[in-house]
């Protein structure tokens, strides 16, 4: 039994006393001590090595105290096991050597056997979960078809991802392919997620954002859709869509358990483009983690009351940056936890 299941039971949609806290990226480059990991493992033997995989994602839980563990892994590891090779340039992020741009290219993607290409992330789960000893929950995620897209074809990160949407509108049907078996891919993944212990997932659509509203529901929603409605009977799906604001009342019809925003949409629109009736997520701008302390925790107060203490998990609206203080972090977790509703 989990010590601690306030974040499972706001994603029900119980009656809880606060509202749940984590933050996107907590297991990661603002703390110390994964800094430290980091000067001495490069980027993807951190992720395949479940033994620091593990280390990583508890750190936050040990230093800054979030209700639920999200595991230390990156979404490019999907590609990876499609056939796409995928590096980590420092300076420039991730770097694929060989992106796809022809329907001769897509051919040699494959959808690959999850316990073969991916069984370290599994080994991590189960490692985490034996150490976490039920503390809090465990959140696994991966990237959304169209997100992986935007690397697979661009190559790199990108502003625009002007090549990405140049070959989804040049050569739908190859585009579509790739979408499919990407999808099928993330399905089969998120599956033996939940086997191995996680207990909710995230699909995070970093770059949906880039497209409008109607390619959005072509390029990326149908393909979200797929996962979730693959894996909503196993666990709850959590989904974040970057810059989405526009699909929220479509995706507040999905078997969604909440859906993630960021900070350009206010609680009060999110609220009403939701119908009212999900658990929603977010929505701290990460920079503002740079104000002043007791800044952090009247903002973090105010949006407690503007999105309402129940069917919501308190988030930023994105990663937590790199350079934020550990002891604004903890504010801004020890603010939900010092929450009293009016």
């Amino acid at each position: 039994m989990l010590q601690n299941d306030l974040f499972l039971r706001a994603l029900n949609g119980e009656s809880v006393e606060r509202p749940p806290v984590w933050m996107m990226r907590q297991a990661g480059r603002y703390l110390p001590e994964f800094r430290a990991l980091r000067d001495k493992y490069d980027f993807f033997t951190r992720c395949r090595t479940p033994e620091l995989a593990s280390e990583i994602t508890i750190q936050p839980i040990d230093i800054v105290g979030p209700d639920a563990a999200i595991l230390f892994s990156d979404i490019l590891v999907v590609p990876q096991a499609m056939n796409i090779e995928v590096e980590m340039k420092p300076g420039v992020g991730p770097w694929l050597p060989n992106p796809i741009r022809s329907a001769k290219d897509v051919e040699q993607v494959i959808v690959p056997d999850i316990h073969e290409e991916l069984g370290y992330v599994l080994d991590a789960i189960k490692m985490t979960k034996e150490r976490l000893n039920n503390r809090v929950p465990l959140i696994g995620f991966a990237g959304s078809p169209w997100t992986i897209l935007c690397y697979a074809v661009q190559g790199q990160g990108s502003k625009s991802f002007d090549m990405a949407k140049g070959f989804c509108f040049s050569q739908p049907e190859a585009a579509h392919a790739l979408l499919q078996k990407i999808t099928d891919t993330t399905i089969a993944y998120l599956k033996e997620k939940v086997k191995a212990g996680v207990n909710a997932v995230q699909v995070f659509d970093s770059w949906g954002g880039m497209l409008s509203p109607t390619d959005y529901q072509e390029f990326s929603w149908k393909y979200i859709n797929q996962i979730v409605e693959a894996l909503a009977p196993l666990t709850k799906v959590i989904v974040f869509g970057k810059g989405c604001w526009f699909a929220l009342n479509e995706m507040s019809k999905s078997k969604a358990a909440a859906l993630g925003v960021d900070w350009t949409c206010s609680a009060q629109n999110a609220r009403y483009l939701t119908g009212g009736n999900i658990t929603l997520q977010g929505n701290f701008d990460p920079s503002r983690l740079l104000s002043p302390i007791p800044e952090i925790k009247k903002m973090v107060t105010q949006m407690i009351n503007d999105f309402g203490k129940d069917k919501y998990v308190v988030n930023l609206g994105h990663g937590i940056l790199p350079n934020i203080p550990v002891a604004h972090a903890k504010a801004f977790i020890d603010a939900v936890k010092e929450y009293k509703a009016k």
